[in-house]
């Protein structure tokens, strides 16, 4: 069964399709917020219709092994193997989708609040329920991957079977890791008592931590997001109050932390992985020595990026040093005030529309049918995320919304995934989700649609400088700390091979390569140690955090073929994203005449970056 997982930055909704939240009603400033309607998935967690299709969900997948387990290579091997066997992925994909439906909706049902004891029951017991019915379907990808390559060749020859070509080629890579079927299924089964159980306590624990700022107990989204307000007072408090929490708690991320990497240390060594991050390469169908050149490229660069842009930003605030609580800081000379959520709307629907009617009129869909839930409420996942459930439905967003120009962005980035999860959605269930390395690429272009529409609508001298840095800020953020947190990641993992690890070892290794990336001009005050413990990353995908990097990169090279292409990129583009999973990065990047393979690509688009801080300098 594929994996069904959030694509952007965090995972989990409220138990109702939408009644207005007291959150919501006391944010003003930002006008009203949407909150998703789930019910184009299912109209509550009581819906008679869930326990329906989880009740299909144990027949089709008992019917399935009983029909197909033990008769794969006989079958492909008949007259008619490729339609017999295009039968068997067919039934297999219905199931996938059917499971894709209730995987999503329970886990965006606890994206909204994961401290309700009912909701949080809810999203175990659907957990534990599609985790028995899919051991009935493990027998399939193991048995298909035993077929000999001419076999399989041959029956492909079938258009029906040809159509799912790219699944069944992508399957046939994970052959090395396969382990024997009764291992594969203790793996799997297990992994409700194991890792998945250690995700879930980590996103109990962070959504139930308080941060006393001042007079108020503040959630964590609140306070990361006093990290960017106006006043220096205010920033210093927030960061106080996560460092006194986050050392209150350490002892139990620690644990969660040590014991999740042991645990991928276990599995990687059963399926013969030589490296740390080897399985997630594989997962996102990159080579590593791709991946490689790109977190050398950056490393390389880090001294004429975020090095000298914090300089500079330092200087504008006329010190020599910032604390590492100011690193986000709005810029002195920025314009002040909320942005409303109906002018974010427009300026992104307005963004993309400049650059393809279809792309604004996908992204229009998920105003018009509620499909976005932005507040802030007790107990929501922090971050934002678009999640593409399955392709019988569509896509939802989550956001935290608090009308800063960043959640701005950040709303353009999710809707650059929806819009391109739709697209895909044609593609079926096996073959709509696309690697992680081509996923941030149309979030970051619908970024850098928004930010470039932005800028050539201000006349303002010091608001356009204000609208660069920001963008400069957040490629930072986005390829700079992104490759930073992969660091963190390989020498935690590698370290842990040799024996648990502290909470006070994993400050240091987190010091050492902020301090590395971060650069001289950031004064890493003491508490920012402990800043590790609350990136979703770390626990819910080991080493996905290099795609962002992957997307940005690769973006600011693409952009820059469109601003220099003549008449239909948008077609060629949307083309791209319409893929899905049914190509190869390097195939899909072709049309367009970018190869990440060229060691010379990386640095192309860091060079987009620092020219940006080339042109922030000669403003002064």
């Amino acid at each position: 069964m594929s994996a069904k997982s959030a694509t952007s930055r965090a995972v989990k909704t409220s138990r109702k399709p939408a009644k207005a939240s007291k959150a919501s009603a006391a944010k003003p400033k930002t006008g009203k917020l949407p909150e998703w309607n789930l019910a184009d998935l299912y109209s509550g967690i009581d819906a008679p219709e869930i326990a329906r299709d989880l009740q299909k969900m144990d027949t089709d997948c008992v019917a399935f092994e009983t029909d197909y387990k033990g008769k794969l290579a006989e079958g492909v091997a008949r007259d008619d193997g490729g339609l017999w066997l295009a039968e068997a992925v067919r039934r297999y994909e219905v199931i996938d989708d059917l499971a894709g439906r209730l995987g999503s909706y329970a886990g965006l049902v606890h994206a909204g609040d994961s401290v309700d004891p009912v909701i949080s029951k809810f999203y175990g017991d659907v957990s534990e329920r599609l985790t028995a019915a899919s051991l009935h379907l493990l027998f399939f990808a193991l048995e298909l991957n035993r077929i000999e390559d001419a076999v399989i060749e041959r029956a492909m020859q079938t258009p029906e079977l040809g159509h799912y070509r790219p699944w069944i080629e992508d399957l046939r890579k994970d052959k090395p890791y396969q382990l024997e079927d009764r291992v594969e299924q203790l793996f799997h089964e297990k992994s409700q008592s194991g890792y998945a159980a250690w995700n879930r306590l980590f996103d109990q624990t962070i959504s139930g931590l308080r941060f006393r700022v001042g007079a108020k107990e503040l959630a964590i989204e609140p306070t990361l997001n006093l990290l960017q307000d106006r006043a220096p007072q205010k920033r210093k408090a927030a960061a106080q109050a996560l460092a006194k929490t986050f050392k209150d708690n350490e002892r139990s991320f620690a644990l969660i932390t040590n014991t999740l990497a042991k645990d991928k240390e276990i599995s990687d060594r059963w399926r013969g992985f030589q490296d740390v991050a080897d399985s997630r390469h594989l997962n996102n169908r990159v080579e590593r020595e791709v991946v490689d050149a790109l977190v050398g490229s950056v490393r390389a660069a880090y001294p004429r990026l975020s090095h000298r842009y914090y300089n500079l930003k330092a200087g504008w605030f006329k010190k020599k040093k910032l604390a590492h609580w100011d690193r986000n800081a709005p810029l002195p000379f920025a314009a002040t005030g909320t942005i409303a959520w109906p002018e974010a709307q427009k300026m992104v629907l307005t963004a993309y529309r400049g650059f393809s009617a279809e792309m604004a009129m996908i992204a229009e869909r998920f105003f018009a049918d509620r499909w976005i839930d932005a507040p802030v409420r007790p107990g929501k996942a922090p971050g934002a995320f678009s999640h593409p459930t399955t392709p019988s439905a569509h896509p939802y967003v989550l956001m935290n919304y608090q009308g800063k120009p960043r959640d701005v962005m950040t709303l353009a980035h999710e809707l650059g995934h929806g819009v391109h999860q739709v697209l895909a959605a044609k593609n079926g269930a096996l073959m709509a989700p696309t690697p992680l390395t081509l996923a941030e690429t149309a979030s970051v272009f619908g970024e850098m649609l928004t930010f470039k529409r932005l800028l050539s609508q201000t006349k303002n001298a010091k608001q356009r400088q204000a609208l660069l840095a920001g963008k400069v800020e957040d490629m930072i953020n986005t390829v700079v700390r992104q490759i930073a947190f992969y660091s963190f990641e390989r020498a935690v993992h590698t370290e842990r091979k040799n024996g648990e690890l502290t909470a006070e070892r994993i400050g240091q290794i987190w010091l050492s390569v902020q301090r590395e990336s971060l650069g001289p001009a950031i004064d890493i005050r003491p508490g920012y140690e402990n800043f590790w413990m609350y990136i979703p990353h770390f626990i819910h995908s080991p080493f996905y955090v290099y795609a962002y990097a992957f997307g940005d990169c690769l973006v600011n090279s693409l952009y820059a073929v469109y601003e220099n292409a003549s008449e239909g990129f948008a077609e060629r583009y949307l083309a791209m994203l319409a893929a899905g999973g049914t190509k190869h990065y390097s195939e899909l990047l072709k049309p367009f005449g970018l190869d990440a393979k060229d060691p010379k690509f990386w640095d192309g688009g860091l060079s987009v970056i620092a020219g940006m801080i080339d042109e922030l300098e000669e403003m002064g």
